[in-house]
């Protein structure tokens, strides 16, 4: 069952698990924004915050299967990244966060999904809002993608929510790319300022910034749906409710036919 062994785990808080695992054989290839299966035996052993759970003796080498966004670069063949949020009542995620570098599991023979880049024309902008862990097929999107210093005609942005500053995943990178890259913004936002009271950068929720008049400008690129592409990933009230502030601007979801402006994707 197994196929994989676990290279690094990286925690950013108690409860999100920044995973990287290398296959037995060869990578496969994927796109960006594309997901595969992640799963470990019942009988594995969970966390100890992990709510109690018991499993009949005869399911205990049954297998748990979950679906997750690929984060590593799309020509990274060394090895498969994940990012992820530990559901303490969940089945699988309990369990990944026992894991340590060495540990087995198994991994999907191949990607799936279709929440890509690939239906945006060469010539629109790029926003990317997520949040939580909403984030993760945004990382492959901008890891992957060739970022022209200064030379390219299109912007890309990412926008970013979290409860707490210590949430944002991936913050350090993110920042980086966007001083070296002039036509890359990212914007973090933090909800509970209250309680993170060292957090001096934007605050509130996705959905009340979208609905200012300045957001354009925060972004780096207008919020039109003739020039950017949006993409909305993680709580599903939040896609929702951007998506309704976005379709009023004139965003349209669109069809496997005919891709519209607006791509969502729900955790």
């Amino acid at each position: 069952m197994y196929n994989a062994t676990v290279l690094t785990t990286t925690f950013v808080t108690p409860t999100i698990l920044i995973l990287q695992i290398r296959l037995d054989q060869n990578a496969f290839d994927f796109i960006p924004g594309q997901f595969t299966v992640l799963g470990l035996k019942r009988s594995e052993p969970r966390v100890a915050e992990a709510d109690p759970e018991e499993v009949e003796i005869e399911k205990q080498d049954a297998l748990i299967r979950r679906a997750y966004s690929i984060t590593s670069s799309s020509q990274s063949k060394e090895y498969l990244e994940f990012y992820i949020s530990m559901v303490s009542s969940g089945e699988l995620t309990p369990r990944l966060f026992h894991l340590r570098p060495g540990d087995r599991l198994h991994v999907g023979d191949g990607s799936k999904g279709i929440f890509t880049l690939k239906d945006v024309p060469p010539d629109q902008n790029i926003l990317l809002v997520g949040t939580g862990t909403g984030l993760a097929p945004y990382i492959s999107m901008v890891r992957s993608m060739a970022l022209e210093n200064g030379t390219s005609p299109v912007s890309l942005a990412v926008m970013h929510g979290a409860n707490y500053s210590w949430d944002l995943g991936y913050r350090a990178e993110l920042e980086f790319l966007a001083r070296r890259c002039p036509r890359f913004r990212y914007m973090p936002i933090v909800s509970n300022p209250t309680i993170d009271k060292s957090w001096q950068g934007c605050c509130g929720r996705l959905q009340e910034w979208l609905t200012r008049p300045d957001i354009g400008e925060r972004c780096g690129l207008p919020i039109d749906p003739e020039q950017t592409h949006i993409f909305l990933c993680g709580n599903p009230v939040m896609v929702e409710s951007v998506s309704q502030i976005l379709t009023a601007k004139g965003y349209s979801h669109g069809t496997r036919r005919n891709p519209g402006s607006l791509h969502l994707e729900k955790y």
